[in-house]
């Protein structure tokens, strides 16, 4: 959450770098102070020379986002993948360069399920072969005997949302459903209709085999031909998920030696399918050019959910499907947005009174109901806050606890869920410099964010602006001296809160002034008598 008032009055430009659906980038083309340039089949080179032009990259598959890119793209703000995988981007050089990955894992959900049934039932009926059997020619119906898919076990590696969705449709047209996937349940997949198995038992039993998971060091040639071996001979195998999960070759051979009936792949190790593929060459196989999630309507949706989160991320709002940030649940969003914005400025407010020290330590505290969120994002906020404008790189909500870590900051999160007197919710930063200690309070008050407390003084002021901090000693007449002498230098007061210890005790002032006060002023100041210490402040 930055806090400039004019975010959206910048203009921002964004690269529309492959073919994205028109209609889902219309919120994006609407958007103020956003200029959208469609520029598709670019050459990496060319991608390069431009880039670092731009403050947001839109791309599907054929772009690939890597390091350099990333490097090169000084302006870069978030890449956004209108689509389910990241593989074509560089995750890791995008966080350490602060750059927000975002992702569109919903929009393709349906029709990557219904391409799945689709090509499970071709397969079942042997409908592509059939269909170039009769362009060329014949009419040998024998040729292809099919099976019903009715009271046959469908196995599913994975259990995820588009695996869902297959499931639903399966059990529609009578099939059984058994599912490998580590990361569930046994209850929750009972809940679904679903028997849960381990991956021996579900490559025995399935009549169909599915794969619904990414492809990572774990999955990668996850069905090799040990596990095609042990499948029944009857038995057909698809993927409209990854390539790279089923070994190609291990695949041809085991159709060649009869070990299964068939497969339908939409997806390849390497895309697109080479000429001389062995793929190709099976006629047990059917072929798709990873046509998953090539719907109009899925097309429309996956570039309006990636367009309305570079909007957001250009308006430093957390993104809601980001790729190398903490993901805030929708329904949370409302509550802790302002409270991840009064983070930030609690942490410029620490890295501006504490002086040139270095950091060892922050401590957060979440006070009432703030405690019963995921603190992830206000963490990285008070760290945005406090390193902005310390260290040479750009800090933000992504690399915010990465550059913490790599400066040995000590990060601790404390949760008190009982509310403090004066509020029900309360956001407390305590930082350790090796030479002082300082803590500051804030809360939401009204929508609006407040630090409320200085050290062991409550002072209740907005924490916006233009701010001169005074300590000193409660005696009369001192308030009045500030007064007169920002007066007299034509430095306007918009507002003033104390906080005191008690009568003729330590006592705190804030002023809000409408311009930052000058240094030849701060000088004047810090010379009169009873102030321990004076801070200017910009928020």
């Amino acid at each position: 959450m930055s806090v400039e008032s004019n975010r959206m009055a910048t203009s921002y430009r964004v690269l529309v770098s492959d073919s994205l659906s028109d209609s889902g980038l219309k919120p994006l083309r609407a958007a103020q102070g956003i200029d959208v340039d469609v520029q598709t089949n670019l050459s990496h080179d060319q991608l390069l020379e431009i880039i670092g032009d731009y403050d947001a990259l839109l791309v599907r598959s054929s772009t690939t986002v890597s390091a350099d890119v990333i490097q090169a793209g000084k302006r870069l703000r978030v890449v956004a993948r209108a689509g389910v995988g990241v593989d074509n981007i560089d995750v890791d050089a995008a966080t350490q360069a602060g750059v927000i990955v975002v992702n569109a894992p919903t929009g393709n959900v349906v029709a990557a399920a219904e391409h799945t049934i689709a090509m499970l039932l071709a397969l079942a009926r042997h409908i592509a072969q059939a269909d170039a059997h009769v362009r060329a020619g014949q009419w040998k119906r024998n040729q292809f005997l099919g099976v019903e898919v009715r009271d046959k076990t469908l196995g599913t590696i994975g259990l995820g949302r588009v695996a869902q969705e297959v499931v639903r449709r399966a059990q529609g047209l009578g099939m059984n459903v058994i599912a490998f996937d580590p990361y569930v349940t046994s209850e929750y997949a009972t809940q679904r209709g679903v028997r849960l198995v381990d991956l021996d038992m579900l490559i025995a039993e399935s009549d169909f085999l599915t794969v619904h998971v990414p492809l990572t060091a774990q999955t990668a040639n996850l069905i090799d031909r040990p596990q095609l071996q042990r499948m029944k001979p009857s038995a057909r195998i698809l993927n409209v998920a990854r390539g790279g999960v089923i070994n190609e070759q291990a695949l041809v051979d085991a159709l060649e030696a009869g070990e299964i009936a068939g497969a339908a792949l939409d997806v390849f190790a390497e895309e697109p399918l080479a000429a001389d593929n062995p793929l190709r060459k099976s006629n047990k196989i059917i072929l798709t050019p990873h046509l998953g999630g090539s719907t109009h309507e899925a097309q429309e949706q996956v570039a309006e959910d990636v367009a309305l989160q570079v909007i957001d991320v250009l308006n430093d709002r957390p993104a809601r499907y980001a790729v190398n940030a903490p993901i805030i649940p929708p329904k949370d969003l409302d509550f802790l947005i302002p409270y991840i914005d009064l983070a930030e400025r609690m942490g410029r407010f620490l890295q501006q009174v504490s002086g040139e020290g270095g950091i060892n330590r922050v401590e957060i505290a979440a006070h009432g109901d703030l405690a019963n969120y995921d603190l992830a994002y206000i963490k990285a906020g008070a760290i945005k806050g406090l390193l902005s404008d310390v260290v040479d790189i750009r800090v933000n909500l992504v690399n915010a606890a990465l550059l913490a870590e790599r400066r040995n900051i000590d990060l601790v999160e404390q949760r008190l869920y009982q509310h403090e007197a004066r509020y029900e919710t309360l956001l407390v930063l305590k930082l350790t410099t090796p030479t002082e200690t300082w803590t500051v309070r804030g809360s939401v008050i009204q929508g609006e964010p407040f630090i409320v407390g200085i050290n062991d003084l409550w002072v209740d002021f907005p924490a916006s602006g233009h701010l001169l901090l005074t300590s000193h000693r409660d005696r009369p007449g001192i308030i009045g001296r500030v007064g007169t002498l920002l007066g007299q230098s034509d430095i306007n007061i918009s507002f003033m809160h104390v906080g005191r210890r008690g009568p003729r005790t330590d006592a705190i002032m804030v002023l809000g002034t409408d311009e930052a006060t000058p240094p030849a002023i701060m000088e004047q100041l810090e010379a009169l008598s009873h102030i321990t210490w004076l801070r200017a402040v910009t928020l």
